[in-house]
């Protein structure tokens, strides 16, 4: 079911970066087809939304706002259980988000010389929540959490219609609602990136589009990058699970089949130095994904090309592919867990130990899943509340202060052949200025 990797022979030369393919996800071959559409939204706003919503889910609507009415009823059905679920998974990511928040800092540089260093939330953020293979309502919890943490004001929510009742899925509607998150539109895809950003009919633009979605909606975030902020550009979910002889293969291959369970083009990866833990985790996914009610998927994704058991000669070579791979997820499952997580560089999060698998960082451990793939998490980290914080410096000089620097500020303005801008502070000291 899945394919090995044998790295134990390596030369010290290898790039491990491609010695562990991933998925192929060509945003730049699908801009071609989302160009059209944004240009389409933009030219006649809602109507196109519309059209496009009929054309690619097959429902006509009316309109492309969900009702207050159709929130709060989705919050009063939503079952006991996943509301608590909800709530939990809320309170514990919203401990992380708060705990990240800072005060200005203040920097006295020189007597009278201050600047204040500010953190100034976005105004408005756009929420795209795919509803595709399945509903991801966390996805709306592990995006708004921080943006409110930050203090964003104004969250627009788009999310497509289910066929058999033009509206979302109830469960994120009812998420909307328990995070207060009133301004739901019903839309999906590239067009519903393009009218958040854009805007169109009610729906003001925003300052910022986030949320995972396609191929066609990470297009659209790219194209769209400029006239908004983005988060990233999402790719499909990796794990990559870095274990030794001490390992339970039975946790192991679990765990391996989360991610697979996204989609045929999920990656999953064991890179590990036991060959008894590579044959038992074998064993084990045969087991399981006969077992499992999204078998053929999961085994679709451990099939593909970008899933592997990749043999290394001991945790050491395992950590330098761990590294170069950089994985969305990485599981940890060796001796010592914690001193080998301290050495990991590249992961957009790390799971040490038996006992903190990747499913509960999906929804309740505190941390938030939207997180680099593709290999940008040796650049790029997970969403977090500075996502939505721009940095601020403000800048505060007494006269005395300015009169310090003066003759350095007009000098390299002129190695610059810049002249005004030292004029700009020398004219403040000419006779007749105010002192």
């Amino acid at each position: 079911m899945i394919r090995r990797i044998d790295l134990r022979e390596a030369t010290p030369s290898i790039d491990y970066r491609t010695s562990l393919p991933r998925a192929e996800f060509d945003v730049e071959a699908a801009t071609h087809v989302v160009r059209p559409i944004i240009d389409d939204v933009r030219e006649r706003g809602v109507e196109a939304v519309l059209d496009l919503t009929e054309r690619f889910d097959g429902v006509r609507l009316d309109d492309v706002v969900v009702p207050a009415a159709i929130l709060e009823e989705s919050l009063r059905d939503l079952a006991p259980d996943v509301r608590a679920a909800l709530e939990e998974s809320v309170r514990r990511l919203r401990t992380t988000c708060e705990a990240d928040l800072e005060p200005d800092r203040v920097i006295e540089v020189a007597p009278g010389a201050v600047i204040t260093h500010r953190r100034v939330p976005v105004d408005r953020v756009g929420l795209y929540v795919p509803g595709g293979v399945a509903p991801l309502v966390s996805t709306v919890v592990m995006n708004v959490v921080p943006a409110q943490a930050a203090g964003v004001r104004s969250i627009a929510l788009a999310t497509p219609p289910q066929r058999e009742t033009g509206l979302p899925d109830r469960t994120t509607l009812a998420a909307c609602a328990l995070l207060g998150v009133d301004e739901v539109y019903v839309a999906g895809g590239a067009q519903a990136v393009a009218m958040l950003a854009l805007g169109a009919g009610p729906c003001r633009p925003v300052d910022m589009v986030i949320g995972p979605g396609n191929l066609y909606v990470t297009a659209a975030k790219r194209l769209l990058r400029g006239v908004v902020g983005i988060d990233s550009e999402a790719g499909p979910s990796e794990i990559a699970i870095l274990a030794d002889e001490t390992a339970d293969p039975v946790f192991v291959a679990a765990d391996l089949m989360t991610e697979a369970e996204h989609g045929g083009t999920s990656a999953a990866v064991l890179v590990t130095d036991s060959l008894e833990l590579a044959d038992a985790v074998e064993v084990q996914l045969d087991k399981q994904v006969a077992d499992a009610p999204h078998g053929q998927r999961i085994a679709d994704a451990l099939g593909g090309p970008q899933s592997a058991i990749v043999l290394v000669n001991d945790i050491d070579q395992g950590l330098e592919v761990v590294n170069a791979y950089a994985s969305e997820h990485l599981e940890i499952h060796t001796r010592d867990a914690a001193a080998v997580a301290a050495q990991v560089r590249n992961a957009g999060a790390v799971f040490i130990g038996s006992y903190s698998p990747v499913a509960v960082g999906d929804y309740c451990a505190g941390s938030n899943h939207v997180l680099p793939t593709g290999g940008c998490a040796c650049h790029s980290s997970g969403l977090s509340v500075s996502a939505f914080l721009k940095e601020m410096h403000v800048v505060d000089y007494s006269r005395e202060a300015l009169a310090q620097v003066a003759a350095h500020v007009e000098t390299l303005a002129r190695a610059e052949d810049l002249p005004t801008h030292g004029a700009g502070v020398t004219v403040r000291f000419q006779d007749g200025a105010d002192a």
